[in-house]
């Protein structure tokens, strides 16, 4: 069974988590996301991205991960920023529609959308792994950066901050608040939009744009994966992860 379910509506694909009610991300989505992205890229002119009113996603599904070895966390956390670069390079306008909350891995997900819309309320978006004893990926770091800025970005990283929309927004994390009723249609709308321009010059600029991001990740991945791993599998911080998995 799926974890995702893919639908069309005027030309958008509308891409939506369905890995129960928290979404937590596990080798199974990533590979259905990735095989999910390679249809839009043939068949879509935009895509929405879409969780459920109580997530779009926790972020990374800790009790499947806490028993990995090095070795099998390499492989997964290459298959997890694989799947980022396939989003955040993806030739089409992109869009988030963030009706629940999007933590951690969820958020890194919505980061390699070119546009978010969230719901008002008490819904939760933030990189909270500093808490836990862990970076960030490189990756997402990066992107974080050049989307808000280096002193905000580095608040965000460095004290692993959960902001609620109305903040997120207020940063530029969010591009834009509207009721949760609302969220989805207006995403697809505002994808919509902006697929009704030609498709050649948005590809080249949206290229520009990942360029330089995706060739500094290139560079110095590698050593970076090492250095989270090192983190990961410390003891005190594989304690705050068994500590954090129990909440799932």
């Amino acid at each position: 069974m799926s974890t995702v379910d893919l639908s069309m509506q005027d030309g958008v694909a509308l891409l939506r988590l369905d890995n129960g009610v928290t979404n937590a991300i596990n080798g199974t989505l990533i590979a259905d996301l990735s095989s999910a992205l390679a249809q839009v890229r043939c068949n879509a002119n935009g895509l929405v991205l879409l969780g459920n009113e109580k997530f779009f996603s926790i972020g990374l599904n800790l009790p499947e991960l806490i028993d990995f070895d090095r070795a099998a966390m390499t492989d997964f956390l290459s298959r997890f920023e694989q799947l980022m670069c396939e989003l955040y390079t993806l030739p089409l306008p992109t869009a988030c529609a963030l009706t629940g909350h999007a933590v951690a891995g969820g958020c890194i997900l919505a980061l390699a959308c070119d546009y978010r819309f969230a719901a008002e309320g008490r819904k939760l978006i933030g990189l909270n792994e500093a808490t836990i004893g862990l970076p960030v990926p490189y990756l997402p770091s990066l992107i974080l950066r050049q989307l808000i800025g280096d002193r905000r970005a580095s608040d965000m990283l460095y004290q692993g901050q959960l902001l609620s929309s109305r903040e997120a927004a207020d940063i530029g994390l969010v591009d834009e608040l509207l009721p949760v009723a609302e969220v989805e249609a207006h995403a697809v709308a505002r994808t919509g939009t902006q697929t009704s321009l030609p498709r050649a010059a948005f590809a080249v600029q949206k290229e520009n744009r990942a360029d330089f991001i995706c060739s500094r990740y290139a560079q110095s991945n590698q050593e970076k994966v090492e250095l989270l791993l090192d983190c990961w599998f410390e003891e005190s911080v594989q304690q705050l992860l068994k500590e954090a998995a129990r909440k799932f």
